[in-house]
């Protein structure tokens, strides 16, 4: 037997890598087009070892989503409802306190907390979400609503972004999620979220909670309509934002889901797809520490084999979750802690239970 070098087709791009220099657009596409599926997640791999080594980060979080009632209701999203819809919900801020209180007494560590653009809810009604869940759960780190959300509370309340963040952040927030990013092609976003943000705007609004000391992540979607350019350009938006402001803390690429959407006839993402925009992600994003495999999007089996593709974070055990599993995921709702551990110790690799901002909170080693 011959061996081909693991690399061939993708020497440039090595060549690059090992003479640190910052990959660019083109570069990036040509890693997106490769068939060399292989060498990417080696480049992919050891780019991740050299920034985390043998860890891969899980936390122990869940997820409320307090209403899919959503006046904007966005082509790609197949969990939002009409007010009065058959199958529409809105919790009240008891409800999602109580909730956030029994998931706190199960150990939880953080609450991810999104929902819908709700056409009649005051921004007092999120406010107090906020303040009285911290009351009820002051140990849990609050991850709390989509820059679409903010964008909405901004326009409610007739106030620039910086004022919304500020008040949300005296009430207990600590956090803030990647969703809403979507790709930041106008071309893209004309076409399945028209009534969305702008690209600019979301970045803008993650610029803002940077400068008030707010953490964030970041989201791309793909497997949609997007071209290889419009991803390429995404991710290097991000760059360059976490240059500018260091506030993000991890990437989510996320799958798109098409059943019970708009754009219910394309085909789904590929597991090759998703191991390439985890990959090229990795090596492209030089600045972001941690990107996750979002077993959610992808499925937990395609997660675990990106953790050998450049990602180092499975998220977490979730608990619920409605946005996917309603645009047709076949992910379970949630995965046990001894699940993700067994996930990650199959490849040899270190797990790592953290808290919302990466602090360790304990390391399980593989036996050996």
């Amino acid at each position: 037997m011959e061996f081909d070098p693991v690399i061939r087709g993708l020497e440039r791009v090595y060549s690059k890598l090992i003479s640190k220099q910052r990959l660019n657009r083109e570069d990036g596409l040509e890693l997106l087009q490769t068939t060399n599926i292989l060498g990417l997640g080696y480049l992919a791999n050891e780019q991740k070892r050299a920034i985390t080594g043998n860890q891969v980060f899980y936390n122990n979080n869940a997820h409320i989503n307090y209403t899919n009632v959503c006046k904007v209701r966005c082509g790609l999203c197949a969990f939002a409802k009409d007010p009065g819809e058959k199958g529409s919900y809105t919790m009240t801020i008891e409800e999602v306190v109580n909730k956030a209180g029994q998931f706190a007494d199960q150990g939880v560590t953080e609450i991810h907390i999104v929902g819908g653009i709700h056409p009649d809810l005051p921004f007092t009604y999120y406010l107090d979400m906020i303040r009285k869940t911290k009351e009820r759960a002051p140990q849990v780190s609050l991850k709390a609503f989509t820059a679409a959300e903010y964008d909405y509370f901004a326009q409610i309340e007739n106030l620039p972004v910086l004022d919304i963040l500020k008040t949300l952040k005296e009430a207990g927030l600590s956090f803030i999620t990647g969703g809403g990013a979507e790709n930041f092609s106008p071309r893209v976003r004309e076409i399945i979220c028209p009534g969305k943000l702008s690209g600019e705007r979301w970045l803008e609004i993650h610029r803002t909670a940077h400068q008030l000391g707010i953490p964030t992540n970041a989201n791309v979607l793909y497997g949609i309509i997007e071209t290889d350019e419009e991803l390429i350009d995404h991710l290097l938006a991000l760059r360059a934002l976490q240059d500018e402001t260091k506030g993000f803390m991890a990437l989510i690429p996320t799958a798109f889901h098409p059943k019970n959407t708009k754009f219910e006839n394309l085909t789904p993402a590929s597991a090759f797809r998703t191991l390439k925009v985890i990959a090229v992600a990795r090596l492209i994003l030089d600045n972001f520490k941690y990107i996750k495999a979002y077993w959610v999007s992808s499925s937990p089996q395609v997660a675990q084999m990106a953790l050998s593709f450049g990602a180092n974070d499975l998220d977490g055990v979730v608990r619920e979750e409605k946005i996917y599993h309603t645009a047709g995921a076949t992910s379970p709702q949630m995965q046990t802690e001894q699940q993700l551990i067994g996930m990650i110790h199959e490849l040899g690799l270190q797990a790592v239970e953290r808290d919302t901002y990466y602090h360790v909170i304990k390391t399980v080693f593989p036996s050996k």
